[in-house]
């Protein structure tokens, strides 16, 4: 179970990285806890969204 969280973690990080994203909070992204990387990837995903709010393609 450790190894999937780990595995988890390293692929929120590299996500995370995609987004240019290397430290947050003066903390670098290794030193976060799942939870927050978590938290940052949901956060960055929803503002980078093709289809957010912003910009996008509204039925009228």
């Amino acid at each position: 179970m450790k190894n999937n969280k780990e595995k988890r973690r390293q692929k929120l990080i590299n996500l995370l990285v995609l987004f240019n994203v290397y430290k947050k909070d003066d903390k670098q992204l290794y030193e976060m806890t799942l939870a927050r990387l978590e938290y940052e990837y949901s956060r960055y995903k929803l503002q980078n969204h093709p289809h957010g709010e912003f910009g996008s393609i509204q039925w009228v």
